[in-house]
C-alpha cells in the first residue's frame, strides 16, 4: 500500500493560508460531518439546534484556522478533530450557562435534550459514527471497483459476509441464488473481504500524517465498530 501525500499531511505542512490546505480541509470537514453531528447530539443539542452548532463549529474550524495549532506529535485527523470539538462544546456550554445564569435570552430546546441522552456518551458517539463514516465510504469503493467489473450483484448478495463470517447454510443458499459452486462463492468472499481492509486502510491514511499509525489507527476503528471489519 503506497502513502502518498494526504489531505492531512497536507494541512500540517501548510502553515500558511495555502488554498491547498484549506480546500483538504473543508473536504475532510465535509467527510466527517456525521462523527461531529453525533457528539453534538450526545453532548445536549438536539433537531435543528445540533445541526447548527454542527455548522458553526466547522465555520469555526475553517474561519479560525486553528489546524495550524493542531499537535503534530499526535498526527491524526481524528484525535484532532475531537480536540477542537471537545473545546468547542466545551465554551458553548459556558456561554449557555452564563446567559442562564444572567437572564440572557438564550434558545434552549423543548424536547428534553438539556439533559444527558441514554446510552454512549458525546465522545463513543463520535468514535462510532466515524468508524461508521470510513466503513461507508470502503463499501463505497468496494462496490464501485465491483460494477466497473460486472460483479454489482455478486457484491449486493455478499455485502452482509464481509465484516461477520456467515454460516454454512448462508452461503450455501447465496451461491445457489447466484449459480456458483459453495467453494468458489467462499473465495470470492475472501478476496472481497481483504480489499475491504486494504480500502479501509486507505481511507484512514487520508486523515494520518505518518503511515506506521495505520495499524493503531485500524485497531481503534475495530474497537469503536466492537470487533468488526477484522
Amino acid at each position: 500500500m503506497t502513502f502518498a501525500t494526504t489531505r492531512w499531511s497536507l494541512i500540517l505542512e501548510s502553515r500558511s493560508d495555502s488554498d491547498g490546505a484549506r480546500r483538504a480541509l473543508a473536504e475532510l470537514c465535509r467527510i466527517y460531518r456525521a462523527p461531529v453531528l453525533a457528539f453534538v447530539r450526545r453532548s445536549g443539542w438536539a433537531g435543528d439546534r445540533a445541526e447548527d452548532m454542527t455548522q458553526d463549529f466547522f465555520l469555526y474550524l475553517l474561519g479560525e484556522r486553528i489546524h495550524h495549532l493542531a499537535d503534530r506529535e499526535r498526527g491524526r485527523f481524528r484525535s484532532y478533530l475531537l480536540g477542537a470539538l471537545r473545546r468547542f462544546i466545551s465554551d458553548a456550554h459556558a456561554t449557555r450557562l452564563a446567559l442562564k445564569r444572567g437572564g440572557g435570552a438564550v434558545h434552549m430546546a423543548l424536547d428534553g435534550s438539556e439533559a444527558q441522552p441514554d446510552g454512549d456518551g458525546p465522545e463513543q458517539a463520535f468514535e462510532r459514527d466515524w468508524a461508521l463514516t470510513v466503513l461507508q465510504r470502503a463499501h463505497a469503493s468496494l462496490r464501485q471497483e465491483l460494477e466497473a467489473s460486472g460483479k454489482a450483484a455478486l457484491y449486493e448478495a455478499v455485502r452482509e459476509f464481509l465484516l461477520e463470517p456467515p454460516n454454512p447454510d448462508d452461503y450455501a443458499q447465496v451461491a445457489a441464488r447466484l449459480g456458483l459452486r459453495r467453494n468458489t462463492l467462499a473465495v470470492a468472499v475472501h478476496r472481497m473481504r481483504e480489499r475491504l481492509r486494504e480500502l479501509i486502510r486507505l481511507e484512514l491514511c487520508d486523515t494520518l500524517e505518518r503511515p506506521g499509525e495505520v495499524e493503531a489507527e485500524f485497531a481503534d476503528l475495530r474497537a469503536a465498530l466492537g470487533g468488526a471489519a477484522r
